[in-house]
C-alpha cells in the first residue's frame, strides 16, 4: 500500500493506513514527529508507516546485495519499543533476518554489526530531540551510515509503495547484548589516574551505559541526571546545549571533580568540562585529541566538520606534528564515510561525534568512547589536569551552535540565497562584517572566512527545522559578534526565519 501523507490521528483512516511526511528522510538519517498523548501538534508518522519503512528497508537491502542480517535496537522512549517492533515486523515481511539487541545506544548497535557479523543496522532513537520525536539511524555497509543518496532511495521506494515482499524473514533476540558491548569497550582500559568524573546523561538512554563503564576502567563517578526519563526535565541531553554544559560545570564544582563528561540522548556524543567549570565546546576537545593522536602516530589525517574551530588548519603543534585536515560536511554520516574513505586517524565534529579509526577504534562514533579517549589522554599527562591541556591551545573566540527555526520546506531555499549573496560580496570585493572575505567554502551551506581568519558558517539543519549559524574569530569576542550581527542580517532578509535556541 502506498503510504499517505496527511493523516489526522483518532480517525479510522490513521488506524488502517500508513503515514509517513515525505520530510522526514533527511539527509543522513530519519526524523519524525511521532507525537504523544494530548500533544496537539498532528504526527507525520504512525505505527503502520513504520511497518512501510520496514519494508522498504529490506527491499532497499535486497536491491543492494548486502545479505539479510541486520541489527534493530531502541532508546528508552516510552514509544521507542512499539516502533522497533513495527519496523522489524516490515523487515521480515522484506525477508530481512532480524537481531534485536533490545534498549542500546546508537554506538551498542553499531558495535553488534561486527560482533554478530550484521552487514545492516536499523537504530530508533530521535537522540537528543525533546518527547514526541523518534527516528532511525540506518547503514547498511559497516561502519558507515546512509547518506543523501541512499536515503532518498529509501524514501522513494517507501513513498511509492513498491515494496519487494520475501519469504524467509526471521526474529532473534540477542540476550544481554549490552554486557557484551560494554566488556569491549572497557577491556584493556584501566586508567591509572583516580580521576573524580562528573557523568551527565540528561536523563537520557546513556544513564544505564556510562557510569558503569566509567566505573570499570577505574574512575570515581558521581552520576547527574543518569535515571532515564524521556520527558528530559532538567536539560537537554545535547553536549552542544548550553544548558547541559552550565549544569555540568555547576556539578564539577560542586564536587570538586576532576572533570565533567555529558552525553546526548542516544550515546553518540560526549561534552566535556574542566576542572574549573569551563565548558570546552567539543571542537576544541578534538584539537587536543589530534595532538595526543598525531604525537603517538607520528603525524596523522583528521576529518573535521564545517561547524569546527579554524586551530584544525592553523595549531602550531598540529603543524609541526605533520598533521593534516580535511573540513567535510556536517553530519555523522558524512565524517564517519570521510574517515573510512580517506584512512583517517579519525574524524571530528564540533557537535561531539567522534570517529576513530584503527588502532583507536572501528570507525562509527561513540560518546563512550570518546571518553575513554579523552581520560587516556590524560592519564599520559600524569602532572596536568584537563584545564592545563585546554589553556596549551591558541585563544579562539567562539560560539555555541546556534539554530534558527525555518521549515524544512524553506531552509534549503533560504540557505542557498545567503550563498548567493556572500558569493556577489566576494566577487565584487565587498566588506563582510567590516573586512574583506578571504575565503568562501560551500562544500555544506557557507563558511565564509575575513582576512583576519574570523569566520562564520549558514547552514541548514540536516536533522530539524532549522538554520544552523557558527562564528569564530581568532582576534576578539567583538569581532565574533560583527561576524554574527552581518551572517544573521543576511538571513533576515527572507520570510520564515524564528528565533534562534540559544545566542553568543
Amino acid at each position: 500500500m502506498k503510504p499517505a501523507t496527511d493523516l489526522r490521528p483518532n480517525s479510522f483512516d490513521f488506524q488502517t493506513r500508513p503515514l509517513v511526511k515525505p520530510t522526514g528522510f533527511r539527509e543522513y538519517d530519519a526524523r519524525w514527529w511521532f507525537g504523544y498523548p494530548g500533544s496537539h501538534k498532528p504526527p507525520e508518522l504512525n505505527l503502520l508507516g513504520v511497518q512501510a519503512l520496514g519494508m522498504g528497508l529490506a527491499t532497499l537491502m535486497a536491491e543492494k546485495g548486502v545479505g539479510r542480517r541486520i541489527v534493530v535496537g531502541h532508546d528508552f522512549r516510552s514509544y521507542s519499543l512499539s516502533i522497533k517492533l513495527a519496523l522489524a515486523q516490515g523487515l521480515m515481511a522484506g525477508g530481512a533476518e532480524v537481531l534485536d539487541i533490545g534498549l542500546a545506544l546508537s554506538p551498542m548497535a553499531y558495535f553488534a554489526q561486527f560482533a554478530l557479523d550484521a552487514p545492516s543496522v536499523a537504530m530508533v532513537t530521535a537522540s537528543h530531540n525533546e518527547n514526541g520525536w523518534t527516528g532511525v539511524k540506518m547503514g547498511c555497509d559497516r561502519p558507515v551510515t546512509f547518506g543523501p543518496d541512499d536515503m532518498a532511495s529509501l524514501r522513494d521506494i517507501v513513498m511509492s509503495g513498491e515494496y519487494r515482499l520475501a519469504s524467509g524473514g526471521s526474529y532473534e533476540s540477542v540476550p544481554n547484548f549490552r554486557a557484551q558491548y560494554l566488556d569491549d569497550l572497557t577491556k584493556n582500559v584501566t586508567i591509572e589516574r583516580r580521576l573524580k568524573i562528573v557523568c551527565a546523561c540528561g536523563n537520557g538512554t546513556a544513564g544505564a551505559f556510562a557510569p558503569p563503564a566509567l566505573e570499570r576502567i577505574g574512575c570515581e563517578v558521581v552520576p547527574l541526571d543518569c535515571e532515564l526519563n524521556h520527558d528530559f526535565p532538567r536539560y537537554n541531553p545535547n553536549p552542544e546545549d548550553m544548558g547541559m554544559l552550565h549544569a555540568m560545570a555547576e556539578a564539577v564544582g560542586r564536587h570538586d571533580a576532576d572533570l565533567a563528561l555529558g552525553f546526548d540522548g542516544d550515546g553518540d556524543r560526549c561534552g566535556l568540562v574542566d576542572e574549573r567549570g569551563r565548558e570546552i565546546f567539543s571542537d576544541k576537545i578534538g584539537v587536543m585529541l589530534a595532538r595526543d593522536m598525531a604525537r603517538e602516530q607520528g603525524g596523522g589525517q583528521f576529518v573535521v566538520d564545517v561547524k569546527s574551530t579554524g586551530l584544525y588548519q592553523n595549531d602550531p603543534v598540529l603543524r609541526e606534528l605533520g598533521a593534516k585536515t580535511d573540513y567535510f560536511k556536517t553530519g555523522h554520516s558524512y565524517i564517519k564515510r570521510r574517515v573510512r574513505d580517506l584512512g583517517a586517524t579519525a574524524g571530528f565534529e564540533k557537535s561531539g561525534h567522534f570517529f576513530f579509526g584503527a588502532p583507536y577504534g572501528r570507525g562509527y562514533d561513540d560518546g563512550l568512547l570518546t571518553a575513554v579517549a579523552i581520560l587516556r589522554m590524560l592519564d599520559r599527562h600524569p602532572v596536568a589536569r584537563l584545564g592545563d591541556l585546554y589553556d596549551a591551545l591558541p585563544q579562539t573566540y567562539g560560539s555555541p551552535t546556534m539554530s534558527a527555526d525555518c521549515a524544512d520546506e524553506r531552509k534549503y531555499e533560504v540557505v542557498a540565497r545567503t550563498v548567493e549573496t556572500i558569493l556577489a560580496m566576494q566577487e565584487q570585493g565587498e566588506l563582510l562584517s567590516g573586512h574583506p572575505i578571504a575565503e568562501a567554502n560551500t562544500i555544506n551551506g557557507i563558511r565564509v572566512t575575513n582576512d583576519d581568519g574570523t569566520w562564520g558558517l549558514v547552514r541548514a539543519s540536516s536533522n530539524k527545522p532549522e538554520i544552523v549559524v557558527v562564528v569564530e574569530s581568532p582576534v576578539s569576542e567583538g569581532r565574533r559578534h560583527k561576524m554574527f550581527e552581518a551572517l544573521d542580517g543576511i538571513l533576515r532578509r527572507n520570510e520564515g526565519v524564528g528565533d534562534y535556541n540559544q545566542l553568543l
